[in-house]
């Protein structure tokens, strides 16, 4: 029996991994995060739940990649700690991977095993080929897999262009091919299945930037994802056309740059790059400068230029900054943000919804249809994507003439299954989320997150006491002290009334009552608990800290 399963991917954005198995063979397809959503508060990452890959370990013959973002990459680390098995990518896209693995101390231990678009791989009883696909990183890479059950295509993510500026078009030929040898499955990206026709061209792109830079009179800051490589080289083709000096600033967009270049991936001519700290040497109008923080965050150099806590860079009248990248969803309030700070300091601002200045790397409605067109699968699974994404790639391939009963819609942990009385979904594993609060890997559950919340809505009040340990008199406080809950020198009478609340507990428990410790301080917490929600509808937590002494 053939098994599918995805342990993450399948119903949001982000946390990319999916297992193949068959008899003592398993192998994963990539193992991506997840940013944390609004909820998560003081969380920095969320990867996949690797439980039924360490119950499974034994078998797992490798780690294959399809392409270097961290939706797809950022949980190996995590998981190289706890597993060690060969990692199986494109050039770049195990460029990017040493760097990561380095950052997190386990590059050493990492086997790594570079493939090329074309190139087949054997593991156990599976055979991959790797199939180039277009995207907004390069070296990406789809998947045919042979299983004894037949031909498995796994688009990873995936735009179908009709030209390509890198020469790196998606090869539809590749697919075309897979669709006359017989498909038995077909996995495809389900990003931009509610965007209607095609996907622009890079090129469109290109020429609007360089328009842009012709018309700009001062500095062009162009902020983008540093994976974006090619964007990257379309501005610097664009400089050089145009007479002016190159400056990459940002840490990801320098690592990515070195990365890139060493592959061949970015030329720069000799002269043209110049360093940040160079900027004020040369007149305004011969400078284009990259740099990250296209989606607003915090400590990126676009936020700090924006701030004005650039070291180097300050934005000043004539500048024009372009953000070259979509917004993504829940990032909208930071871009808006930073875009009005630096309408303040006087910067022409261009973006997604006024100009185009950006390609998806995700196929629209045509390129999904083109796809199935293409392999011509017998069975379809919508991957990549939130829950109304999968819905509707799922209702798209019955318009192309999937019957209902050949559509294999799957969630995390869902088991698709082939044998030799076809496809199915069946059971489910275990699987979920893993929450990254600092060096902390899943010690920060949902409990924490509702603490943390209840903590940042309603504040904490604390209660410091002691008690004479003979008499039960009092010696100390009641001490209150609050912390986001109520600001003391305006409403303080709310903290006097409490302390009499306390005070009332304690002399009406009589000093020989059997644990009468343990009793007033859980007493306190009830009375107080009532107290201000009685009074101003708060819910503060409520600490006690009583000693005898």
């Amino acid at each position: 029996m053939l098994k599918i399963i995805p342990l993450g991917g399948l119903g949001e954005i982000g946390l990319n991994m999916m297992v193949f198995e068959y008899g003592d063979t398993l192998f994963v397809v990539d193992a991506g995060l997840m940013f944390p959503e609004d909820y998560m508060l003081g969380v920095d990452i969320v990867i996949p739940d690797f439980d039924y890959i360490r119950k499974h370990k034994h078998k797992l013959s490798g780690i294959v990649l399809t392409h270097a973002h961290e939706d797809h990459i950022g949980a190996l680390p995590y998981l190289l700690r706890e597993i060690n098995a060969p990692i199986f990518g494109t050039p770049f896209t195990l460029g990017i991977v040493k760097h990561k693995l380095e950052e997190h101390g386990v590059l050493s231990t990492a086997s790594l095993h570079e493939v090329s678009s074309g190139e087949k791989l054997k593991l156990g009883v599976f055979e991959l080929e790797f199939i180039r696909v277009s995207h907004s990183i390069v070296d990406g890479v789809g998947l045919a897999i042979k299983t004894p059950f037949g031909l498995v295509v796994h688009t990873g993510d995936f735009k179908i262009s009709q030209t390509s500026i890198d020469g790196l078009a998606t090869d539809v030929n590749r697919f075309a091919q897979c669709g006359k040898e017989g498909v038995l499955l077909l996995m495809s990206d389900s990003t931009n299945v509610e965007r209607e026709g095609h996907t622009i061209s890079d090129q469109e792109v290109g020429e609007t930037l360089s328009k842009i830079t012709e018309q700009s009179s001062g500095r062009m800051i162009v902020a983008l994802f540093a994976s974006n490589i090619t964007r990257i080289q379309q501005i610097i083709d664009i400089a050089k056309a145009k007479g002016r000096k190159i400056v990459f600033d940002g840490r990801s967009i320098k690592t990515n740059v070195r990365i890139a270049k060493d592959f061949g991936y970015i030329r720069v001519p000799k002269g043209l790059e110049i360093d940040v700290k160079q900027v004020k040497d040369f007149p305004d109008d011969e400078i284009v400068i990259i740099t990250t923080g296209s989606q607003g965050e915090p400590m990126s150099a676009l936020t700090r230029m924006a701030g004005g806590s650039h070291t180097q860079i300050a934005i000043k009248k004539d500048d024009t900054v372009v953000l070259s990248s979509k917004f993504i969803p829940g990032n909208e309030k930071a871009i808006a943000k930073i875009i009005n700070s630096l309408y303040r300091r006087g910067a022409d601002v261009i973006y997604e919804k006024i100009s185009n200045i950006h390609v998806s790397g995700h196929a629209f409605r045509e390129g999904l249809k083109l796809m199935i067109n293409l392999t011509k699968p017998e069975y379809f699974t919508p991957i990549h994507g939130e829950f109304r994404h999968l819905i509707l790639h799922a209702r798209l391939a019955e318009q192309m003439g999937i019957s209902k009963d050949r559509i294999l819609f799957a969630e995390n942990g869902q088991i698709i299954k082939f044998d030799e009385n076809g496809g199915r979904v069946q059971e489910k594993v275990a699987t979920g989320r893993v929450l990254i609060d600092g060096k902390g890997i899943g010690d920060v559950g949902w409990s924490v997150l509702k603490e943390r919340r209840i903590l940042s809505e309603d504040g904490i009040v604390a209660v410091t006491m002691a008690f004479d340990e003979e008499t039960g008199i009092v010696v100390y406080g009641p001490d209150l002290v609050s912390r986001g809950f109520v600001f003391e020198t305006k409403t303080g009478h709310l903290l006097e009334d409490a302390q009499c609340v306390i005070l009332e507990i304690v002399e009406e428990m009589a000093p020989e009552t059997p644990d009468r410790t343990e009793k007033i301080r859980s007493m306190i917490q009830k009375a107080l608990r009532e107290y201000f929600y009685f009074t101003i509808k708060r819910r503060p937590v409520i600490l006690t800290f009583i000693v005898e002494i």
